[in-house]
């Protein structure tokens, strides 16, 4: 019996016929794609499936097991409702790109080898640059190139450990790697480029804002939670992973409250998610595992809620800046509940989603003992209230009243919006169905009496911090300014680099070029004239006799000097006649040079195959 074909390819076989379709239809048979691909996602039973050998590699492109049976839920019911938001949309490229991207993501979490695995993990960035080019704006083409920049950066790292670790081990399987090399390590810091480590950041506040409505809410989705997908699978218990997810809780913190951009502030937001996701990987005990995994499918659906809600925003006002907008709530009020229940989530309060998964992280740190991280993880909730929780709902919607007045979002967007804010409050009020799709038992009880009334003490001050902050006017006002990151280093070096290359650099190419040039034209003068070299000794010997012999008498200088031209002369008789010392031979003897040179080198390749034999 044939296996029914996996997701990836159902997807990318599926994008190649959008093309096909016109207007609604378009959208609509996007939409079935998923609904397939989730089909024969579910008819499959575990193990491995499509299974190959390459040059004696085993390949598998489908591995059900726990682990990637949990990112397919998750992908699939995003992908969903990711389509359902984008019905307003009608060209090819953002179906083409999103459903490549989509199903490049689901490649990777299935890929049972590293392979696979990296042929679909180029895929994905190919297709995520054309869903930021799809934007079509100056700032958006830009981006797209620095993004595309990143990730085959972070390619060619994963390229090159794969390679060191397939000679190393003699096999292509993906499973545990751990931090045991140079392999090891190269595909760990591929990994981590596209996680967004801090120093590895700047393409997500850069690239994701420029995107399209409805291309972002894919973007904030794939790359980077593929990524936590192959540091769970690959590097559960790497201790470096600790200290990196607890900085990625804290520094964009800084950065998002004094953003005006509201589409950046979601962004630096994403990466202090994926902080306690990094963590709670590093940690390695059953505890954080399954409470990184969680949050996950929690993350993916009240950050989507908060990028659909900003999106619905910028498709109606073209607007997405603090200070442009403000007061939207008496234009888009459902859009502004659901951009309310997404701030909740992600801010961790009781019965919301974000409250169920997070938290299991910051008690695995505490449960080790490990009290800075667990300060920080703490501390970055409290970071989190500020700007998610907050900032982007209140400056939206209320703040000042921006006398901006337009329609509520489009039907299709409510839907979307509206189903995955119901999955938020579900995944809140009853995680126990969460907990049950989890790769690892669960024994944690969210809803205690401790961890509800720290939850609520911790917001509360949270809020009232933000508070005070503002009434006093230490909270950063919000501002038109291009604040800085550490993207100002590389692009600056960047344009240094291509002023040398305009400069100096093509000088001295020139300059090497015309050298070389003359070097050629005198080995082929000299090459085809084997009587060039002792002419010109002759020649430099008269005039140097000439000039030496001066103080002589006439009678034996004047001897001297016709010597030398008599050689002269019988150096041009030998050119005319094509006689060089008695043998006659050609003017242009390059014909016999090739003729030897392939001699030569058949004796070599005849001596080389009985050494080699």
């Amino acid at each position: 019996m044939i296996s029914p074909l996996p997701p990836a390819l159902i997807f990318i076989i599926g994008a190649l016929f959008i093309p096909l379709f016109r207007g609604t239809m378009k959208g609509i048979y996007a939409l079935i794609i998923p609904i397939v691909s989730f089909v024969s996602m579910m008819s499959m039973s575990a193990g491995n499936h499509w299974n190959y050998s390459f040059l004696d590699l085993s390949i598998t492109l489908f591995r059900y097991d726990n682990l990637s049976i949990f990112f397919g839920y998750i992908y699939h019911l995003i992908a969903i409702i990711s389509i359902i938001f984008s019905q307003h949309v009608k060209n090819n490229t953002h179906y083409m790109a999103a459903l490549i991207y989509s199903g490049s993501a689901l490649g990777v979490v299935f890929a049972g080898d590293l392979i696979s695995l990296f042929i679909f993990w180029e895929m994905m960035a190919l297709a995520a640059t054309m869903l930021v080019w799809d934007a079509k704006t100056k700032e958006s083409y830009g981006a797209g190139f620095r993004y595309l920049l990143f990730h085959i950066i972070g390619g060619l790292f994963l390229l090159a450990g794969i390679a060191i670790t397939i000679y190393e081990t003699g096999s292509a399987e993906f499973n545990f790697i751990g931090l045991k090399g140079l392999g090891s390590w190269l595909i760990f810091i591929g990994f981590g480029i596209n996680c967004a480590w801090p120093g590895l950041h700047a393409w997500i506040p850069d690239a994701y804002p420029n995107t399209t409505p409805a291309g972002g809410v894919f973007m904030w989705t794939f790359t980077t939670k593929t990524a936590i997908y192959t540091l769970a699978r690959g590097f559960p218990g790497a201790e470096p992973l600790i200290w990196i997810g607890a900085i990625m809780t804290v520094f964009p913190i800084f950065f998002a409250v004094v953003e005006n951009n509201l589409r950046k502030v979601l962004s630096y937001s994403l990466m202090n998610q994926l902080g306690y996701m990094v963590c709670g990987i590093g940690i390695g005990t059953t505890l954080s595992l399954n409470g990184a995994i969680s949050h996950v499918f929690c993350h993916i659906l009240y950050k989507a809620l908060l990028v659909m809600s900003m999106g619905a925003v910028m498709y109606r006002t073209g607007k997405i800046n603090c200070t442009d907008l403000g007061g939207l709530y008496k234009s888009m009020p459902m859009t502004a509940v659901f951009c309310i229940i997404g701030a909740m989530s992600i801010s961790a309060f009781p019965l919301f989603n974000g409250f169920v998964s997070k938290a299991m992280v910051v008690d695995a740190a505490g449960q080790g003992a490990m009290v800075v991280v667990w300060f920080l993880l703490m501390f970055a909730s409290v970071g989190v209230l500020e700007h998610a929780g907050i900032k982007v709902p209140f400056h939206a919607f209320f703040a000042h009243d921006s006398g901006i007045r337009t329609k509520e979002a489009p039907t299709h967007m409510l839907i979307a919006m509206g189903v995955t804010a119901f999955l938020c409050i579900f995944t809140g009020l009853f995680p126990s169905y969460l907990y049950a799709l989890l790769p690892y038992p669960v024994e944690y009880e969210p809803y205690t009496a401790a961890h509800i009334v720290t939850t609520m003490q911790l917001l509360s001050f949270g809020a009232l911090a933000y508070i005070l902050l503002v009434k006093y006017g230490i909270f950063p006002a919000e501002m038109r300014a291009t604040n800085l990151d550490i993207d100002w280093t590389y692009r600056k070096l960047g344009r240094l680099f291509v002023r040398f290359c305009e400069g100096p650099l093509t000088g001295f190419r020139e300059a090497m070029a015309r050298t070389s040039q003359r070097i050629v034209k005198a080995a082929i003068k000299f090459a085809t004239d084997p009587l060039l070299v002792p002419e010109l000794i002759v020649k430099g010997a008269y005039v140097g006799i000439y000039k030496a012999l001066t103080s002589l008498e006439d009678q034996r200088r004047n001897e001297r000097l016709h010597q030398l031209e008599a050689k002269l002369n019988y150096l041009r008789g030998l050119k005319e006649t094509g006689r060089y010392y008695g043998t006659d031979m050609p003017k242009r003897p390059l014909g016999w040079g090739v003729l030897i040179a392939f001699a030569l080198i058949f004796l070599y390749m005849i001596v080389y195959m009985f050494r080699v034999g």
